[in-house]
């Protein structure tokens, strides 16, 4: 079954000099002074200690609903302001998975984490970085490759973290102990082949014993589980530790990604599910990724409670890839269905970048761009009135 919320334009944006996004801080003491429900009302705020308490409140007391246990009903559209900033908190975990990465191709850690897992999340109160994460590439290179620079056929690479909330604010603040999976997107060759892969492949039955209606794209199924250890392996074992340790508290499961990151977000929540019984609440916040599976593998999800939030430019051509969305009841042609018949996984936000000034006339990396996709979540509001500024505007004429 297919969410989605309809295409959501900003009618207008901040200024150029306010265009950067806001830091957590203001973005929260925006959340204080502006509400989403005072915008049909006219009226506006005063960012009292009340309000503040209040939103903490809010958040601490209905966590589970923000996490998706009921698909987000009636806080998409308006967008809820606790919701939108737990969207853009996850988006930081995303950018700290970016930011540390090594991206030079003449540097001798290319490809791994520059930082050290006590570094990751320096600006990220709360929580502590429990495990590095790597995806390994399955093609195998024909001989002729060994002629090109070695940062060509790198198979395995640093693509993100688990971290856990350890502080006491923190929880309390949240409502739960909080474990975070964070993937950044594309990087390296290897992972671009991957990604063109784009054939559906079973899941393997510890994943999904259905006889393999289960399906997904090859590449990321590759890079999720090619490697000894695979990132699978990884996954599971770190979550079996945490689950041991903190399986009598209050817990939840967020698995985060960009791009590639976020069809890696998702196989990783269904593994999780799938593997685990005790398994709490698990949600994924995906920014800019593309289709992963076919309509059976949607529906094991979606069977096993699994919540998936996908926040969508409508401008950005890698949400329409790979592949056909299709009625599976209605696919005559059986090589479609088995290979090319994807189907559209969770709840969608829907926005777009055409209603943005200093957006619309960019290009297709401009519309993927993570910065693009927290800024576009940040500024919007309703498909009513798309704007924060309106509000603050008003609040500042009077």
């Amino acid at each position: 079954m297919k969410f989605a919320t309809g295409i959501l334009k900003p009618c207008h944006m901040f200024s150029a000099a306010s265009s950067h996004r806001a830091t957590t801080l203001q973005r929260s003491e925006r959340a204080n002074t502006v509400s989403t429900s005072s915008l049909n009302m006219g009226n506006k705020l005063l960012p009292t200690a009340d309000s503040r308490q209040s939103h903490a409140a809010r958040l601490r007391d209905k966590w589970m609903e923000f996490q998706g246990i009921k698909n987000w009903e009636g806080l998409l559209d308006p967008l809820d302001d606790d919701l939108r900033n737990e969207i853009l908190r996850y988006g930081e975990f995303v950018e700290a998975a970016y930011r540390c990465f090594d991206f030079d191709v003449t540097s001798s850690t290319y490809a791994t984490c520059v930082n050290p897992k006590t570094s990751i999340l320096s600006n990220k109160k709360g929580y502590t970085v429990k495990r590095n994460l790597y995806a390994t590439c399955g093609i195998q290179l024909p001989e002729w490759t060994d002629r090109l620079p070695d940062w060509v056929s790198i198979q395995s690479s640093w693509i993100g973290y688990v971290a856990v909330c350890d502080d006491a604010d923190e929880i309390a603040r949240l409502g739960r102990r909080d474990v975070v999976i964070a993937y950044r997107g594309t990087a390296t060759c290897m992972e671009w082949l991957e990604n063109l892969r784009a054939t559906l492949a079973c899941l393997p039955d510890d994943m999904a014993p259905d006889s393999c209606e289960s399906m997904v794209q090859t590449g990321f199924l590759s890079l999720y589980t090619s490697g000894s250890p695979s990132l699978q392996q990884v996954v599971r074992e770190e979550i079996s530790k945490i689950l041991r340790e903190y399986g009598g508290e209050r817990l939840s499961i967020t698995v985060t990604g960009h791009s590639l990151g976020a069809a890696l977000a998702t196989l990783t929540a269904h593994d999780i599910k799938a593997t685990f019984e005790e398994a709490p609440l698990v949600t994924v916040v995906s920014f800019g990724g593309p289709r992963v599976g076919n309509g059976s593998f949607r529906r094991q999800l979606e069977k096993r409670g699994t919540k998936v939030l996908r926040i969508v430019n409508s401008d950005d051509p890698i949400t329409r890839m790979p592949g056909f969305v299709v009625d599976e009841n209605k696919a005559k042609l059986w090589w479609l269905k088995k290979h090319g018949a994807y189907a559209e996984i969770g709840k969608e936000l829907r926005l777009s970048s055409k209603g943005c000034p200093h957006l619309r006339n960019r290009g297709v990396a401009t519309c993927h761009d993570l910065k693009t996709y927290l800024h576009l979540v940040d500024n919007f509001v309703s498909s009513n009135c798309p704007l924060r500024a309106t509000l603050l505007n008003l609040k500042g004429s009077n």
